[in-house]
């Protein structure tokens, strides 16, 4: 279907391990509210050698959808988010890029907000975020909520990123200003987030937010633990230190 801006194309990021369950439902989403909303785009899938069959779902995806609309790009083994969104960017066709959960913590029916926003004053940066407006959370627990908003309470103090949630992955970037990001950063994992948007505020990148849902998971496990979380505490102070 034609974009609504003419060339303007949509390049979705969708790095997988285990989510043979959520992919089929989460791509569904995706087409539909693309669809719905007439841009034009595409869905990348990095599966990173998922035991679990993630890759063959994927390819019936692709079956069903076209090569056109469903990209497949595996990687051998589990290399890290960071690295994922890398992969798949070389990959991407689209001067816009989102980025986002596969499973199901990040709903598509935000995605054509992420447009309007970015159309409103041609941001280079639109982060979703659940601590703003009606933003929120839900399935979590009160430790889990109280560990994130602490989190977030901390890198607003220590890095004052001028965004409202750093820690989210619900995103959409103009192609031209990932690029220039990835290539300043150099944090992996859930970290990599963080620092994209401390380094979007340093080379003076726009950013706009949009008030999201995040729902945890319905299937499989969450692949946050305790090596993340020692993570995220080494990347805030390295972040600390140098911007």
């Amino acid at each position: 279907m034609a974009s609504k801006k003419g060339s303007d194309k949509y390049s979705v990021l969708l790095p997988t391990y285990n989510e043979r369950d959520n992919l089929p439902l989460i791509v569904w989403l995706l087409v539909r509210a693309f669809q719905q909303s007439g841009h034009d785009f595409e869905i990348i899938v990095i599966d990173d050698g998922s035991p679990d069959g993630t890759l063959e779902v994927a390819q019936q995806l692709e079956n069903i959808y076209g090569k056109d609309k469903i990209v497949l790009r595996p990687r051998a083994k589990k290399l890290g988010l960071g690295t994922a969104y890398i992969h798949g960017m070389k990959h991407a066709t689209g001067n816009f890029v989102i980025i986002m959960d596969a499973d199901l913590s990040h709903h598509p029916k935000f995605i054509p907000e992420f447009i309007s926003k970015q159309q409103e004053r041609d941001y280079d940066v639109v982060s979703g975020t659940r601590y703003r407006g009606s933003g929120g959370v839900y399935g979590w627990d009160l430790k889990r909520k109280l560990i994130s908003r602490g989190a977030n309470y901390l890198t607003q103090i220590l890095l004052r990123p001028g965004a409202s949630d750093l820690t989210g992955s619900f995103r959409l970037y103009k192609k031209a200003v990932l690029e220039k990001l990835v290539e300043s950063c150099v944090s992996k994992g859930y970290v990599f987030q963080m620092e994209m948007i401390v380094r979007a505020r340093q080379l003076g990148f726009t950013i706009g937010e949009v008030p999201i849902t995040f729902v945890d998971r319905v299937y499989g496990e969450s692949k946050l633990g305790g090596n993340e979380v020692i993570s995220f505490a080494k990347g805030l102070l390295y972040l600390f230190a140098t911007t």
